[in-house]
């Protein structure tokens, strides 16, 4: 593969486009408007310029990948012109499954058609395509500029020559890290529910308890080394007051039925007029290229 299109400029797609201009390949962001391709395209190339600024690529790898980037809104051209197409559009099923069928009918018969979905069957997103073993899921994690993980999900019908090396074995909803993250998030939403703790005491627990240890120590690990009697009687004695019910809580039902939606409307669990959502990210971010220096710093030595 030498040219990847990807479809969509929100929140991953121009990360994703680096990541793999950065990989070598020709990354073309596909967008419906020419201002939207140009705002892709300027924010991918900013993407990489940070990795080069903090020192977790060189100046050479930077200037070659910013070489691998482009923009443009001819979606035949460059659908039928690319090898890999990655969709990161809005999660919804319908749109999806119309995008695919679109692009299977236009795309070579051997282009890989990829999902950025966090959740989305795949399957369910190809069913309208001719070809559906040609298509799969690729769900980078946000930012996916400085994220060292692809989930790679197989429909039932994907082929597995398309991709190298599955991480996610069975096309289930949430795949396999949101599915861990969905069973935190629906329990910290009951949480606050139920007055047992704040948001604020949430987030800082999980910062600085099991959140801290787990990029060099995981949910598994720890229960083989804590004992796994110890960590049976644990699971049962706390599992029957956690809340189990097939739906999101209604306290977070009711946040969305209020407009209340979250930093993007000024209010959702934290009241967002007197917490910056860009000071959060930037905390994320620099988190983040810590730890990418650390773990560069030790494959160099």
């Amino acid at each position: 593969m030498t040219n990847a299109a990807v479809i969509g400029t929100g929140m991953m797609g121009p990360g994703i486009a680096a990541s793999l201009a950065l990989g070598g390949m020709r990354a073309t962001i596909l967008s419906r408007t020419g201002q939207g391709a140009a705002q892709g395209l300027e924010a991918a190339g900013e993407r990489i310029c940070f990795l080069a600024e903090n020192e977790l690529i060189d100046s050479a790898q930077a200037a070659r990948a910013l070489d691998l980037l482009n923009c443009t809104t001819a979606f035949e051209e460059t659908v039928a012109a690319s090898d890999l197409i990655i969709e990161s559009g809005p999660e919804e099923m319908a749109f999806k499954q119309a995008l695919f069928a679109r692009m299977d009918a236009l795309a070579n018969p051997q282009t890989v058609l990829a999902s950025n979905t966090s959740g989305l069957s795949i399957t369910a997103i190809a069913s309208r395509c001719a070809r559906p073993e040609r298509i799969l899921t690729t769900h980078f994690w946000n930012p996916p500029h400085l994220m060292p993980l692809v989930e790679i999900v197989l429909g039932e019908k994907t082929s597995p020559d398309v991709a190298d090396q599955v991480i996610v074995k069975k096309d289930r909803p949430g795949q396999l890290g949101n599915r861990l993250q969905m069973a935190l998030v629906r329990e910290a939403a009951n949480i606050v529910a139920e007055g047992i703790a704040s948001a604020d005491d949430i987030d800082t627990v999980a910062k600085n308890g099991f959140g801290l240890r787990m990029p060099a120590y995981g949910i598994i690990e720890h229960q083989d080394l804590a004992g796994l009697d110890l960590g049976l009687s644990v699971v049962e004695y706390v599992v029957p007051d956690l809340y189990n019910e097939p739906r999101a809580p209604e306290y977070f039902r009711a946040l969305v039925r209020q407009g209340n939606l979250g930093a993007k409307t000024g209010r959702g669990f934290y009241d967002w007029s007197v917490k910056s959502a860009d000071g959060v990210k930037a905390r994320r971010d620099e988190f983040l290229v810590e730890v990418l220096r650390s773990r560069r710093r030790k494959a160099g030595s």
